[in-house]
């Protein structure tokens, strides 16, 4: 009995195998077709361990980047929040009158500042923010 078994698992394995390759060759139609109708067109895919594990690889690579680029987004964004909160804490400042943008920890302010001690300090306070890496202050002080 277990050797009946056995025998129609490698049979299984035999034919699911050259199934696997069967799939595995790619159309060359594609020029030759009729305009009406569509080939389609299959990719070949990894019979070995070895290219299935460096597709495993690159695929966890670029999840990684992916990952890596969202989180340099979220990053920035989160530095433009702590860059207006700083600013709406201080009484000299208007953090209505400043817009705050950052691109990969870099924060640019531009508007406007009452006085040029108030300018300076919009600098300090976007400065000492965690994850800023420089700041341009823009701001124009206001008459």
């Amino acid at each position: 009995m277990n050797r009946r078994i056995l025998s129609i698992t490698t049979i299984g394995t035999l034919v699911a195998s050259l199934a696997l390759v069967g799939c595995n060759k790619t159309d060359q139609q594609g020029a030759g077709t009729p305009s009406g109708t569509m080939t389609p067109r299959v990719e070949p895919q990894s019979t070995t361990g070895a290219d299935a594990a460096t597709s495993m690889e690159r695929a966890k690579d670029a999840t990684a980047s992916a990952t890596a680029k969202m989180g340099d987004k979220v990053d920035d964004a989160m530095i433009t929040v702590s860059v207006k909160t700083e600013l709406a804490k201080d009484a000299s400042l208007s953090a209505l009158s400043i817009n705050v943008d950052t691109a990969e920890g870099r924060v640019a302010l531009k508007g406007s500042a009452p006085t040029a001690t108030a300018k300076a300090q919009a600098t300090t306070l976007a400065q000492n923010v965690k994850g800023v890496v420089s700041v341009d202050n823009q701001l124009m002080i206001k008459q």
